[in-house]
């Protein structure tokens, strides 16, 4: 891990680490997550989300839960290569405790309003859950980068409430969120953006003619607990996880 990695991860809140996969590596499972959720795009269910736009296209958005779907994405994302960068900035090992592949498909992959993680999560101490962004696409601005507030992990869990219309996306009120420190996490393909529980982010909607997929993991370490049932479903308490 390079040294400006954990220095930003715990002064901003996020870091990116550049090249952790090939940019073949990434291709393959972006084309197997495309593949497997093009396959369930006339019905939405089991974890398959997709996007709609204004002229009623529609296209895949997220896969929930893929490492319950294909043996190639847990190999993928157990690979020593990630664990050890995880390891390195939690100063311990890490569990796996969910995923989700977010897809934004070109000109209309929607947006992700301001939110915290552990908002969700409710799991202490939040300094030992971490989520790992792996890019499957290189990821800019235009295609709907992460964004970030410097140093909100540093602040509490804010409230989150509904936005109007929207009730599965939770978020604080706006001014909570200075905006004058966001900054935008740019990063290339087989790259991965690793960010604090806390760390408030955002992604606008993908106005290029490109994807931005990403693979989304979650980790915690065996000192964690949760005020919710954030664990209860975590891989790293199944029969068949990899020891």
């Amino acid at each position: 891990m390079h040294s400006e990695t954990y220095r930003d991860y715990w002064e901003k809140g996020w870091a990116v680490e550049e090249g952790v996969f090939s940019r073949e590596e990434a291709e393959r499972i972006a084309q197997i997550a495309l593949d497997l959720s093009q396959q369930e795009l006339s019905r939405e269910g089991d974890g398959y989300v997709v996007d709609k736009s204004e002229g009623g296209e529609i296209a895949p958005r997220k896969i929930d839960t893929p490492f319950l779907k294909k043996s190639e994405f847990q190999s993928f994302i157990l690979d020593e290569r990630l664990t050890a960068l995880l390891a390195n900035l939690l100063g311990a090992s890490p569990l796996l405790s969910g995923d989700q592949i977010f897809m934004k498909p070109p000109h209309f992959g929607s947006a992700k309003p301001y939110h915290q993680d552990n908002f969700y999560f409710q799991c202490h101490p939040g300094d030992h859950v971490i989520t790992a962004w792996i890019a499957l696409d290189d990821v800019e601005e235009e295609n709907g980068c992460l964004r970030y507030i410097d140093g909100s992990h540093k602040g509490p869990i804010l409230p989150h409430e509904a936005v109007p219309g929207e009730p599965y996306n939770l978020v604080p009120p706006p001014d909570l969120i200075d905006l004058e420190k966001e900054s935008l996490a740019l990063v290339k393909k087989g790259g991965v953006v690793f960010h604090h529980s806390q760390a408030l982010h955002t992604s606008h909607r993908n106005e290029s003619d490109r994807w931005r997929r990403g693979y989304a993991t979650h980790w915690v370490t065996a000192d964690v607990t949760c005020t919710k049932n954030t664990l209860d479903k975590a891989y790293f308490r199944r029969d068949d996880y990899p020891a």
